[in-house]
């Protein structure tokens, strides 16, 4: 039986030939003999003249590709000598799969005996061959040297994969072989090019193997690199090639990935292995610079895939990469990071396919926070997926080594924790791991406590499943007072409840558990008051009738304002009528155009309306803070307030029907408000854009009594009892002209029975605390032949008529009435559509305080809601 001996290998030969070593000869192993680092001159020349250059797998997946790498390296001669890694080729439309991954599939099917390895084998061979031919030309030298090699290596892989096929085996040091051999023939490719192109004998191919020697860590999971043993392989390699290698214009390209272990084994580096050869040779040359070449375009604030608004990260400590690493972020892992940090080489992750943009610096403290940060928080992310361990009972309480005992278990359960939370009491540890492993964690748990449990000193050890793991990343925050206030504070005001917190003492992450279902609108909430300099704020109008759409109109007038001064972007995400709505769905993000909004709500891409579905689109939208303004007359969108707050959208409106409605209901949406963060604002519902909510509420919680509220409350008969008797018409004439000139309610017979009026009135008594029912405030009618009466009765006596409600808070009681004033009265001095409203209070009692202004009208009633769009904004954190 073949078996082959999986050793290193011999230095390839000096030369023009040496640019290409042939696999074949990785069979063979020989001894060496400790070499020891070579003196000055005699081996490598180390320094920060170097610049040492890593490209992955993406910018290296296709002929194409490779010849942009090549052309790059050999264009930028002269800006100092470059050590180049290069990974296996990566996924790619016309190859979707990635070679490495092909390779680990061989060796996994032989060893199963799935004879498909060997068809899989040839499509090897034939994409690294088509990528040859394409990039060094059918009849080249390079290209016969390069399937010289390619050919060798496959009749040694044809061998080795049969071997594990007979004995149904794949052993871990097969694996390490095989797998590297995607880097080997990318670089040799590579290589060839570079010397194609005009790098002539300055561009040599260095098989990692002949240098770097790493010994498995304890764990088994990764490796150490044995750096001085490497420094003298080095510089061995290097006196075999001293005219290239000294060159000012020396262009050496490495295998990222694998190396060899003290014994000559072939291994490799593991996770991140290739940037972990490319920091790990920066540190043997002492490099001046690193540079990770991918196709992000550095490391960002956020998953730009969640977070639209996501920036690029122009400097990061270390530490701080660390940590985002740790999250999943497209960073440097910790321990491939560690050879640049002990060395103090800057790391910068650059878009080879956006050479425009600078990228990202990993790099020193001192240097990393050169730019200055106000907020200390650099970036934010998340891990999915997770589930909640809650170990909880009171017999836990000052027992010494419970902790301990539980970490144990889940160490020898095999099952890594990501975060722990413990309360000071000790009442309760809790802890996430990953939602694959929370069974085995519970089972092996309840088994270590069974005594425990059964006794009733642990009342519990359960599993609290779909969660996620949220984390705020930055160096700074330590110094920095308010970073947990306001991260939490933005949380809850996305309406995201928080069911875990952990931080440690060096302040360089602050971690919060919530529900996986609110994962991305977590993200965005704390993302967005972190980094957006205008507070985004979502808006779904219900109602795009005239009040509606002076809204929009105001709001678009206004938006440049908004932003440049008061730092708001409004966004509206949806408008809907009673039949049709047109919403922004998906990634449009940046809502709907609203000087071409009625136009494409009558079009073809607006929908049938639905509440529900527009509340979906509001929720799942990418802005973190939502709010519905229902703009309409009608009880429908009222009936949803409830559940919509309930989902975190804040309500603005209006309309009268909720507050004036149901008093069960009006209770139950008034205790939600209180007990949570989501606001319902309602200031237009009385006296239109004058501020009679507010007043009233800054009474009452100021500790002041109402005892009795009234006015003139209706715009509409304001001016119709401000025109009547002024000339000939009858009563009905005027209300005719008020109807026209838009002062009057969408249904004018709720302003001459007076049923705007008594939902005014229930409004403001219940904002007292009186707990009214609108069926319980009698309302007097105004009809032609009594307003003549009333009119002609009143001018006898000099007074005038007034149609007033009443709120008699002593009483405990409401009305609505027509009343006859002296022309001397504050009530009888209004003109057109003007409002009235005194209160009298403990505060206010010998002389009311008293609000005046137009209550009518589309203009002002819409720059009532719009102040309370400002308001809500305030609420939510915006700059005062």
């Amino acid at each position: 039986m073949y078996r082959p001996n999986m050793g290193g290998r011999g230095s390839a030969p000096s030369g023009a030939g040496s640019s290409v070593s042939s696999s074949a000869q990785a069979g063979h192993a020989r001894a060496r003999a400790p070499v020891q680092e070579a003196a000055a001159g005699e081996g490598f020349p180390r320094g920060d003249q170097w610049h040492v250059h890593k490209f992955g797998g993406t910018c290296l997946a296709s002929a194409e590709r490779i010849d942009a790498v090549c052309r790059y390296l050999v264009e930028s001669a002269g800006a100092g000598p470059k050590l180049v890694v290069l990974s296996a080729m990566g996924s790619h439309p016309s190859s979707p799969i990635k070679v490495t991954d092909l390779l680990l599939g061989l060796v996994a099917k032989a060893g199963a005996r799935d004879a498909a390895y060997l068809l899989e084998l040839e499509a090897l061979e034939g994409k690294h061959a088509d990528a040859a031919r394409a990039l060094l030309g059918a009849d080249s030298p390079e290209l016969a040297e390069y399937l010289a090699v390619l050919r060798r290596d496959m009749d040694n892989l044809r061998s080795i994969l049969h071997t594990l096929s007979i004995a149904r085996m794949s052993a871990e040091p097969f694996e390490d072989f095989v797998v590297g051999h995607g880097e080997l023939w990318c670089t040799q490719l590579a290589a060839l090019r570079c010397r194609q192109l005009g790098a002539g004998a300055a561009a040599v191919f260095l098989d990692a193997r002949d240098v770097l020697t790493v010994r498995p860590t304890s764990d088994g999971m990764s490796v150490d690199v044995e750096y001085e043993v490497s420094g003298g392989r080095l510089d061995a390699w290097a006196r075999e090639r001293a005219e290239a290698v000294s060159s000012p214009d020396a262009l050496i390209l490495a295998t990222g990935f694998i190396a060899q272990s003290p014994d000559g084994r072939a291994t490799t580096l593991k996770r991140n292995g290739s940037d972990y050869s490319a920091t790990t040779f920066g540190a043997l040359l002492r490099a001046g610079r690193i540079t990770i070449w991918t196709d992000v375009d550095g490391v960002f604030s956020a998953d730009p895939r969640k977070v639209p608004e996501a920036v690029c990260l122009r400097r990061l400590s270390y530490h701080e990469a660390w940590e985002m690493s740790y999250f999943g972020a497209n960073v440097l892992h910790p321990r491939t990071a560690l050879p640049a940090m002990r060395h103090g080489i800057p790391v910068t992750s650059r878009n080879f396919f956006n050479l425009a943009d600078p990228g990202t610096v990993i790099c020193d403290p001192e240097d990393a926070d050169a730019d200055g940060d106000a907020t200390g928080v650099k970036g934010f992310a998340t891990i999915d997926d997770v589930a909640l361990i809650n170990v909880e009972g009171t017999g836990m309480v000052g027992v010494h080594g419970t902790a301990a005992a539980i970490f144990a278990t889940i160490r020898d359960a095999g099952v890594n924790v990501i975060m722990i939370s413990q309360a000071s009491s000790e009442h309760s540890v809790c802890f996430a791991v990953r939602s694959a492993d929370a069974d085995r964690a519970v089972t092996a748990l309840r088994a270590r406590f069974a005594d425990a449990i059964a006794a009733g000193r642990i009342s519990s050890v359960d599993a609290s499943r779909d969660c996620c793991v949220l984390a705020a990343v930055g160096r700074m925050m330590a110094s920095r007072r308010g970073v947990a206030a306001t991260m939490f504070a933005a949380l809850a005001q996305a309406n995201i409840n928080v069911r875990a917190i952990a931080q440690g003492s060096s302040e360089y992450n602050i971690t919060a558990l919530v529900d996986a279902a609110e994962s991305t609108r977590a993200l965005r909430a704390v993302h967005g008051r972190f980094y957006m300099q205008a507070l985004p704020i979502g808006l779904a109008l219900v109602g795009p009738g005239l009040i509606g759409a002076t809204f929009l109109a105001q709001l678009r007038d206004q938006a440049a304002k908004l932003r440049d001064e008061y730092h708001l972007d409004i966004r509206v995400l949806a408008i809907a009528g009673s039949k049709r709505m047109l919403l922004a769905r998906g990634e449009d993000s940046r809502g709907i155009d609203l000087a071409s909004w009625r136009a494409r709500l009558d079009g073809p891409e607006a929908e049938p309306t639905d509440l529900d579905a527009l509340a979906g689109a509001l929720t799942d939208s990418f802005v973190p803070n939502v709010a519905v303004v229902d703009c309409t007359a009608s009880e429908a969108p009222s009936t949803r307030y409830l559940d919509w707050m309930a989902r975190g959208i804040h309500i603005i409106t209006p309309n009268k029907k909720m507050n004036s409605g149901d008093l069960a209901r009006y209770r139950a949406l008034k205790r939600h408000q209180r007990s949570a963060f989501t606001h319902f604002l309602y200031e237009a519902t009385v006296g239109a854009g004058l501020p009679v909510i507010a007043t009233l509420q800054h009474l009452v919680q100021t500790g002041d009594r109402v005892r009795r509220i009234e006015g003139i409350f209706s715009g509409t008969l304001s001016y119709i009892f401000n025109t009547f008797g002024t000339d000939d018409r009858p009563f009905s004439a005027v209300v005719a002209a008020a109807r026209e000139q838009g002062f009057t309610e969408p249904d004018p017979r709720d302003d001459l029975a007076g049923t705007d009026v008594a939902r005014k009135v229930t409004i403001l008594a219940r904002e007292a605390g009186l707990p009214l029912e609108l069926e319980q405030v009698p309302v007097q009618s105004l009809f032609d032949a009594e307003m003549d009466r009333a009119l002609r009765e009143a001018r006898e006596a000099g007074e005038c008529l007034r149609f007033v409600g009443v709120v008699d808070a002593d009483a405990g009681q409401g009305r609505v009435e027509l009343k006859r004033y002296p022309t001397s009265h504050p009530f009888a001095q209004l003109s057109g559509s003007d409002n009235i409203i005194a209160f009298t209070t403990q505060r206010y009692s010998a002389q009311p305080l008293i609000i005046r202004g137009p209550g009518a009208g589309a203009e002002v009633t819409a720059g009532g809601v719009f102040s309370d769009l400002l308001r809500l904004a305030a609420y939510l954190g915006a700059p005062s």
